[in-house]
């Protein structure tokens, strides 16, 4: 039985042995070289003072480096600090400083961008991945792991106490600090692999950043149920199919920019994707329209899954060997319960069919927000239900449907209008590769929608056509009122698209 997160590369290794763990673009890895670098990485840890229950933040985007220093830090009993690589030096230390973090590790570029975090802080240690000559202040990874043993211990860790700190995006003021056990996790990843069937027949292709939550999971999920994980350290579409092409991948596990832009690519047909057996999307719900070529052109299932920090992974997904509803987010995972909650009082359940809030409960739900009581109030019921901030539907058979976040709902002469149900009628028309809507002022209406279209390779898409194409799929009220066709979206780590920010494409 696992208790801890840092207990997962041991048991790996005692089952999987000297199969291949990890590959990425410089280095392979079979489970047992990957227990010993995670076990000289807690040993160099506790060298240089970390001790049970100091946070840890790892700052870098995905290699081997990564995934050593997480389970190394856990291993070692610290609690962990996964932040978004696209963070800025200023926003990396407001979230140091706010979890209390005494060691940070980050890639060479990283450390380099944050030199004075040490003056800035109570950061204690400043380590950096690579062999570059190290400046003064800044210790190198690999010199303080081939110093250290490889033999270590992993102490009893109360399943119930704080591993990880993570920290929201922050799209309203500063970031809050989403507090989760082991438990947490191991039992995210547990239920994650039982709904997909992951085993150790499995080859996963990702460039899912490890520190999101997503990427987060499926890393684990590889590592504990022994599969080989190919890992990219960014998303790039001839690569990607080259490589599940060269490693016959059996599952890619991306969100659907990463899928509008694979089924865009103009050599798509000429990779071999046969291998594929099944395929996830998340951090975004996905247009019906799109998840069905993605099916007809991959040869597989496409699985949505939906998630949140405060979760520390997937909240809800379909079965693998069971029956999929496009279009939904599917139920919740096993030991999870979901509801649709009246919008103006929590505690009201609606009846099937009805639009309200989701809310989550279960032994997924964070502990809480770091140093947040009131944000912690707001978020989690007295009863312990989740607030999500997404607004959705549950069926009769209790599958999810997300209608979009509650605050991108555009306010249109009174209506409510929700950009992704709009984002899901534009996907459909055969000239658009990629859309996001916004909101544009009106000084009749308040708001009005706007549609931001990358065109589909070789397309020369006209705007009033697709303006007519969504009148006849939407209330006259939800059709947007002005398209502007542009070459890229405005996307955060992970692919996700930034709706906030699609007024800077103006």
């Amino acid at each position: 039985m696992i208790n801890s997160i840092g207990q997962i590369p041991a048991e790996a290794a005692r089952r999987y042995g000297d199969r291949t763990a990890l590959i990425v673009s410089d280095r392979e890895l079979t489970f047992n070289e990957l227990e010993a670098l995670t076990n000289r990485c807690a040993n160099a840890l506790v060298a240089l003072g970390v001790q049970p229950g100091d946070r840890v933040t790892l700052y870098s985007g995905n290699c081997w480096e990564w995934i050593v220093s997480y389970y190394g830090a856990l291993k070692a009993g610290a609690v962990i600090n996964p932040i978004n690589v696209m963070l800025t030096p200023g926003e990396v230390e407001f979230v140091a400083n706010d979890c209390g973090a005494s060691i940070v590790i980050a890639s060479y570029e990283k450390a380099l961008s944050i030199a004075g975090v040490k003056e800035k802080s109570g950061v204690r240690e400043l380590i950096a991945f690579g062999d570059e000559a190290m400046p003064e202040g800044m210790l190198s990874f690999n010199e303080i792991l081939a110093a250290s043993d490889v033999a270590f211990e992993v102490a009893d860790i109360d399943p119930d106490s704080l591993s990880t700190i993570g920290y929201t995006s922050g799209t309203t003021g500063h970031p809050k600090g989403a507090c989760l056990s082991h438990r947490n996790i191991l039992l995210n990843v547990a239920m994650t692999a039982l709904m997909h069937q992951r085993s150790d027949r499995d080859t996963v292709v990702t460039a899912l950043p490890c520190p999101h939550v997503y990427g987060n999971v499926i890393m684990s999920c590889a590592i504990q149920n022994g599969s080989t994980l190919v890992l990219h350290p960014a998303f790039e579409e001839a690569t990607i199919l080259q490589s599940i092409q060269d490693h016959k991948a059996t599952r890619f596990e991306g969100v659907p920019t990463m899928y509008m832009f694979l089924l865009n690519h103009p050599q798509l047909v000429d990779y071999d994707l046969s291998s594929l057996c099944c395929c996830t999307v998340g951090g975004q719900t996905m247009p019906k329209p799109k998840m069905e070529e993605v099916e007809a052109r991959f040869g597989c299932p496409l699985i949505e899954v939906w998630g949140m920090t405060e979760l520390g992974g997937l909240g809800t997904t379909f079965a693998a060997n069971g029956p999929i509803k496009k279009g939904s987010i599917g139920v919740p995972i096993p030991y999870v319960q979901a509801r649709i909650a009246d919008t103006e009082d929590a505690g009201k359940t609606l009846p099937p069919g009805e639009v309200g809030e989701l809310m989550i409960k279960g032994g997924i739900v964070m502990q809480g927000y770091y140093g947040n009581e009131q944000a912690t109030r707001e978020s989690i019921e007295p009863d312990g239900w989740l607030h999500t901030g997404d607004v959705a539907s549950m069926d009769e058979d209790g599958c999810i449907f997300i209608v979009d976040r509650k605050k991108d709902m555009i306010l249109t002469a009174g209506f409510n209008v929700y950009p992704a149900e709009i984002e899901r009628v534009a996907a459909g028309h055969p000239d658009v590769a990629l859309v996001a809507v916004g909101s544009i002022p009106d000084e009749a209406k308040g708001e009005l929608a706007k549609a931001y279209i990358v065109p589909k390779t070789g397309a020369t898409p006209d705007a009033d056509d697709i303006i007519a194409y969504c009148r006849e799929h939407l209330a006259a009220y939800k059709v947007p009122r002005a398209v502007q066709f542009v070459d890229d979206l405005p996307k955060t780590s992970t692919g996700k698209v930034m709706r906030r920010e699609l007024k800077t494409l103006d």
